[in-house]
């Protein structure tokens, strides 16, 4: 029995640790990223965000939504960022 727990005890410590991190993210009410409103939106594994904050006018200016290769999707934004006074 004791040899039993000797064995047990490292094997669960090495599968907790590699074990994924889930972290799951909500946004509130006047939420602002780069002065932009990001209110009431989830993002966790599945569903992602990508932030490109520029000084200048960007190309390709706002987001978009398009898939990833793991069963996911990803919102790819391109936001220049408002300057405070």
């Amino acid at each position: 029995m004791i040899r039993m727990s000797i064995f047990a005890v490292p094997t669960v410590i090495c599968l907790a640790a590699s074990a994924p991190a889930g972290a799951e993210v909500r946004f509130g009410k006047n939420v602002f990223v780069g002065g932009h409103d990001f209110s009431n939106q989830t993002f966790d594994s599945r569903h992602r965000a990508l932030v490109h904050l520029h000084l200048h006018p960007p190309r390709h200016a706002g987001c978009r939504t398009q898939r990833d290769g793991r069963g996911g999707v990803v919102k790819v934004c391109h936001l220049q960022t408002l300057r405070r006074r």
